[in-house]
């Protein structure tokens, strides 16, 4: 079965493909219930996994190992995998790559950040010089087989914006993403410079770019969407409102209804996710491998 090729299928269709960001593999199973494309989002994993803010903790073999845990649970989904700056080095970055193309995974997020790294949607990010992460970029792209790279930057100077959405539309990367852009009108102009170059958005709530539906997405000429956090912040909020109640009502559980999640719920969506229960019914057709 080739991910990557399947992945590539899918953006090139009609309309924005949808990815939803996971933290773990709870929220991974409750996503495959609605849409059939993940993104391991870097700032949901290093929430979930270090209990620490995504500016820059994550080591490579953790996500590796997450990759690997998804894929056998979840045969069939598209998983586009955020690897940050590659984890410093271009060494490191196509050491990375490779491993996560053998453990299944569809395409990689490599941006041109600089350490201290950030979240794409806050102030303070600083950017390699363009022929550093250029030369790390043409790495990774000669040390994959068939994964999907997508080049992203972080630039926010407007004529850098374009100047580097130009530069990374010219190299063999599959996918652009102009991460924390701001406007319907900077989309319009990204889409002008790249060309055919298939376009990715990022939202995220609270962040800088604006809230647009999918349809509205497709009509600005946008391939992908990734939704980073929705699963992290409404497990937060959720949980904080459980919580909240449990401790006014004096320690006594909430009285169990049809519309409620108790054990046989939990359960039941867990189960789907032992290997035995993926029959062929549930595997994605072979696409043939996308000729490069």
């Amino acid at each position: 079965m080739n991910h990557p090729a399947r992945l590539r299928t899918a953006i090139a269709a009609d309309g924005t493909t949808p990815l939803i960001g996971v933290f773990d593999m709870f929220s991974a199973s409750v996503a495959a219930r609605h849409y059939d494309g993940m993104f391991v989002s870097g700032f949901g994993f290093a929430a979930s996994h270090y209990g620490l803010p995504d500016i820059g903790f994550i080591a490579w073999p953790d996500i590796v190992a997450f990759v690997q845990r998804l894929r056998l649970a979840f045969p069939a989904q598209h998983l586009l995998v955020d690897i940050d700056d590659g984890y410093v080095d271009p060494e490191t970055a196509c050491h990375a790559v490779q491993q996560l193309e053998a453990a299944g995974a569809s395409g990689v997020i490599l941006e041109d950040q600089q350490r201290p790294r950030r979240c794409g949607h806050v102030d303070g990010k600083r950017i390699l010089p363009l022929p550093e992460y250029l030369d790390k970029l043409g790495m990774v792209l000669d040390s994959r087989r068939d994964l999907v790279v997508v080049a992203r930057t972080d630039a926010t100077e407007e004529a850098e914006i374009l100047r580097r959405a130009k530069a990374l539309a010219a190299t063999d990367a599959d996918v652009l993403l102009v991460d924390g852009v701001r406007s319907v009108d900077w989309i319009r102009k990204v889409r002008d410079v790249i060309g055919d170059k298939p376009l990715l958005f990022n939202q995220i709530a609270g962040g800088k770019s604006p809230r647009l539906s999918l349809p509205e997405l497709g009509a600005l000429g946008v391939d992908v969407a990734i939704y980073s956090t929705p699963c992290l912040f409404a497990a937060q909020s959720a949980m904080d409102t459980a919580l909240a109640e449990l401790k006014t009502d004096e320690g006594r559980l909430p009285v169990h209804t049809e519309a409620s999640v108790g054990v046989a719920e939990c359960l039941a969506l867990l189960e789907r996710n032992i290997s035995r229960h993926h029959g062929r019914a549930d595997r994605p057709a072979e696409v043939p491998v996308a000729v490069r």
